[in-house]
Parts: C-alpha cells; structure tokens; sequence
C-alpha cells in the first residue's frame, strides 16, 4: 500500500469518527469486512483450544474494542499485541445543558482531558455521540447520532473590549466556553427534544422508534475536513490525529496480517483522563479477553512471559517556534519516523530491551526512528503502555509519530510517519 492509499483511508476513518463510540463503529465494520466474528462478553466463547484459532473481536461500552488473529497454539508462541487508544480531549455536554442568555441557546459543557481551549473559538462545531432512549415497546435502547453540518460556535470576545486579549486572556471554563446554537425567544428549548428529532433522522428501525430520550453522552468537535497541507503535501492536519491515527494504524496491519503470528489490537477508552473505568487501560477488559483465551492462571503468565506489547500514542515533535521547550538531543522531526518514548520514571514502558526490539522491526522495515525525552526540568505525559505492561506482565514498548500542536482541536502529523508505522506494524505482526 502506497503512501497516497493510506493516508487517504486514514483521513476518511477520523472523519467518520468524531467520538469513540463511532470510531469503535467503524472498526468493527472493517474488521466483519474483513472477516472477523464478534463475540459478546456475556456468551461462552470456546470449549477447546482449537476453537480459539481465528479472527475475533469483542467489544466493550461501545467505545473500547480488542481484536485478535489467532494462528498458533497460545503457549508456543505467545502473541504480539498493539495498543492504542479511541478518545481525544473535547468538550462534552453537561447533564442538563440548556443555557438561554441574551437570546441566545447555549449548551453547558465539561472539558474532557487536557484540551488546548483557545483553539476551539470560532470554530464551525457539531455535535455527536450515543443517546439511550426508551421505544416503542418501552425498552432502552442506544444510538448514535452524528449532526455532521456545523450547529455551534464558540464566538471570540472582540479585542476592543479587551485590549489585552493577545497578552493577559484567560479562559474561564465555566463561564466562557458554553457554544451557541441558536436564536430563541424564550427559555423552553429542550436538547432531548432536539435529540429525539436526529433520533428519527437517524434511525433505521422503523418498528422500534424512540418515544423519550433518557441520557447521551455527546462531545462537540469540529466539522473542518481532515486535510493534507504543506507546500509539498507533507503534513496531515486533522482533529484526533491522537489518537484515531495510531488507532487506524493499529488496525490496518492487523487486518493486512498474512503471516502465522499471534497478533491482537486493543484501543481502549478514557486514557485522555486517566484510563480509570471498565473500557479504559485500568479496567480489566484486555485481561479479561486474554485469560479467556488462555483458560488458567498458569497458562495465563506462561503467555505473557511470551508475549510483546507496542503501545502506540502520538509523541512530541520538536515545534520550530518553541526549540527550547524540548530536550536537546531528543526533538523528533516530522517524517524522519516513529519515536521511542523514554522516562525513567516510568510514564513510558519502554526499556532497553524492548527498545532494542523495536529498532531491529525498524530496520527491517527499512523505516528511520526516534527518540523522545522529556526536559528533565519538566513534566511527563503518559500512556497506556505503563498501565498495561503493570496489569499484564508483559513487555512493552512506547511509541508514536511525531506531531505538533498536540490536543488542540487540530493537530498535524507528518504523511511519512503514519505510513512508515503501518510497515513497522506490519514486519511487528509477521
């Protein structure tokens, strides 16, 4: 696959999947094309162990997804795992949401994950996620819907009523991030109403309709097509490069896998605010699925003392405005290839070994690679690797591409980087 092919895909995939909810959608669409079968964490899965050979996928909260190709016996070969994560920082609806000042609808919102807010005024917003509602027959049901056009904006305070906008301006989340959606003339306006409206727009039951919406979870994002930019095309500018880039990656070299290895994606929700729930990194659903699979504890630690994890989640490249923010001898360049990330603190899982191993998928991919630490002088991010590698035992390594502008509403990355981790992904795999 050519350079042009995968970053087309992987512009079209982030554009269809404005939360993690329709990027879970999407994948599980490509993978039953591929021919992988679902399974459900309430049914029994395999009796024996022949029957775990296969192409599966499970998922969980409809915005977390594990998928596995399973060629060889489990403790002959252990399996080789990447990982990667749905969300991305945005602004979720509150619970009761519906503002009416000076004529004006608006919908409070939450600041989900670390988000770079100034970014996200004057932006032409939408709004989507999932909505559980009651039908026709008086069972809850679930949904999701997707606004598309932009509905929302976040309007600027004009500069000649605050002179020191470009020096002094702060954002009060409370107060100053609420989007306006609308004209009213008065204060009845109900978003369930509105929601119960794209409900039927949306919706391809026509024998259980929604009668009453009961709650949603619904994040605005912004409707600017992903694009590639640059003088010579060598950037990708999109929203949710983190993480929907390293999730696409993920899955394109686990559906292309030819070879007879052992290999699983898992992209887990939440990490953008901790991975603390059932679908995040801390939750047991990736354990769950892997004890599954092996049936015992004794087998379950001889897999993993075979088995290899590539936590994969966008990394810092050096911003060219901004050098003295990033140390010395470890700023990554956009299109020079993935980066391995190193703390010795341990926010990243990497280790010389699995570094080492890295670098050796890399060469014979014949694709270039990185480094990445931060200023010893200041803090470090993190990643699921840390969390997995502590969950399961397993070795893991830290990696990502380069990218600049990181949680902002739009984040660009390098149209070498994502093709070069798909091949490093793919000889990872085989």
């Amino acid at each position: 696959m050519n350079n042009n092919d995968f970053n087309t895909g992987l512009l079209d995939f982030i554009q269809q999947s404005p939360t993690p909810f329709h990027a879970v959608q999407n994948m599980v669409n490509m993978l039953e094309n591929a021919g992988f079968q679902r399974l459900d964490e309430q049914s029994a899965w395999f009796m024996q162990e022949k029957q775990v050979q296969g192409r599966y996928f499970v998922t969980r909260n409809d915005s977390s997804i594990v998928a596995f190709d399973i060629k060889q016996p489990l403790l002959k070969q252990g399996i080789r795992m990447v990982g990667a994560h749905t969300d991305s920082p945005c602004l979720k609806v509150k619970p009761n949401p519906e503002l009416v000042r000076q004529g004006y609808l608006q919908l409070g919102v939450e600041v989900y994950g670390g988000a770079l807010l100034n970014p996200w005024f004057d932006r032409d917003l939408s709004l989507a996620g999932r909505v559980s509602y009651v039908d026709e027959s008086g069972n809850i049901a679930h949904q999701l819907v997707d606004w598309k056009q932009p509905i929302a904006v976040i309007p600027s305070l004009a500069i000649h009523l605050d002179r020191e906008a470009n020096d002094k301006r702060s954002i009060n989340k409370q107060q100053h991030l609420p989007p306006v959606l609308m004209r009213v003339s008065d204060d009845n306006t109900c978003l369930n109403d509105l929601l119960l409206e794209q409900l039927k727009k949306e919706s391809s039951n026509e024998s259980n309709k929604a009668v009453s919406v009961l709650d949603y979870e619904l994040s605005f994002y912004d409707v600017q097509p992903p694009a590639i930019v640059g003088l010579n095309d060598d950037f990708i500018s999109s929203a949710r490069l983190d993480n929907l880039l390293s999730c696409y990656t993920g899955l394109m070299a686990l559906i292309d896998d030819g070879n007879e290895q052992n290999t699983l994606l898992v992209c887990n929700d939440h990490e953008e605010v901790g991975s603390v729930s059932a679908a995040g990194a801390q939750g047991n659903f990736l354990e769950s699925v892997l004890q599954r699979l092996t049936g015992n504890n004794e087998a379950f630690s001889r897999f993993m003392a075979s088995s290899v994890m590539i936590s994969v989640d966008n990394a810092h490249a050096i911003h060219p405005n901004f050098s003295d923010k990033h140390e010395p001898n470890h700023g990554p360049i956009i299109n020079d290839g993935p980066v391995i990330k190193i703390n010795a603190n341990q926010r990243y899982a990497s280790n010389s070994q699995t570094s080492a191993m890295f670098k050796q998928w890399c060469a014979k991919a014949d694709v270039p690679v990185q480094s990445f630490v931060v200023r010893s002088d200041m803090a470090c991010g993190s990643t699921i690797g840390p969390i997995t590698a502590n969950n399961l035992g397993v070795r893991t390594v830290d990696v990502g591409v380069p990218t600049l502008g990181m949680h902002s509403i739009r984040e660009l990355a390098g149209t070498k980087d994502a093709a070069y981790l798909y091949r490093v992904l793919r000889q990872y795999f085989n």
